[in-house]
């Protein structure tokens, strides 16, 4: 049952922006991220063998992407190219939505609030996940990461100043659910509340401790708070 908190975030907002991998969908459910990761290190290497060792440290391919400013604009530009390719290909064989996901969006539009994707994410794979499974007439604007530019991925509040300005809306009267540390650092930072989403135990106190507004183990739950505005 929805906390009198969560019930009282929502109700003072008008949109609610969500992230997209965690929220939304198990982007690399279907295509594991360390194998992504993997072919991109080895991208790195082609490029910049100077940072080959650095990029296989990490099994996350956002965490690669990052690392691509390091090597100048030409690698950038390589491994956007190359995980943009990645992730489309991932959401198709990513199955379902998650548990409650399209109940959230649904509650959204219904109790008069605009639904958002802001993700790190590309938007081009955003789109073809939510094509696939006939939700994205759900949302209003879909944000994905800036192109070519990682450095204004989340925590950055970049994305969530964009999403706002599209809707002519200020940040905040908006809350962003999302299941990282990043993304309550950059709700935050933009002004507005976050909502953590804990689909894995650990993040029960991680987000608590980032400092969320409110915590909830599943999407149904936010669905379930948003009741419509007076």
């Amino acid at each position: 049952m929805a906390t009198e908190n969560l019930a009282a975030i929502l109700s003072g907002c008008n949109t609610v922006f969500f992230d997209f991998d965690g929220p939304i969908c198990d982007v690399f459910a279907g295509m594991p991220a360390n194998q992504v990761a993997t072919e991109l290190a080895h991208l790195v290497g082609k490029h910049h063998p100077a940072l080959t060792e650095k990029a296989r440290e990490t099994d996350d391919p956002m965490e690669i992407l990052r690392l691509s400013p390091q090597g100048g604009e030409a690698l950038i530009a390589a491994v956007e190219e190359a995980l943009t390719k990645a992730e489309v290909a991932a959401v198709a064989v990513a199955g379902n939505p998650t548990d409650g996901a399209v109940s959230a969006l649904e509650a959204t539009r219904k109790s008069g609030r605009s639904a958002v994707i802001v993700s790190n994410n590309s938007a081009e794979c955003v789109r073809e996940f939510m094509r696939r499974h006939e939700i994205l007439h759900l949302v209003h604007e879909v944000v994905g990461r800036a192109h070519e530019k990682p450095e204004l991925m989340k925590p950055s509040p970049h994305s969530l100043f964009v999403a706002a300005e599209l809707l002519s809306e200020e940040p905040s009267r908006c809350v962003l659910v999302g299941d990282s540390v990043t993304d309550v650092e950059a709700a935050h930072r933009a002004g507005s509340r976050a909502i953590g989403y804990a689909n894995k135990p650990p993040k029960l106190r991680s987000l608590a401790e980032a400092g969320a507004d409110e915590v909830v183990s599943d999407m149904l739950t936010v669905a379930r708070a948003l009741t419509p505005r007076a």
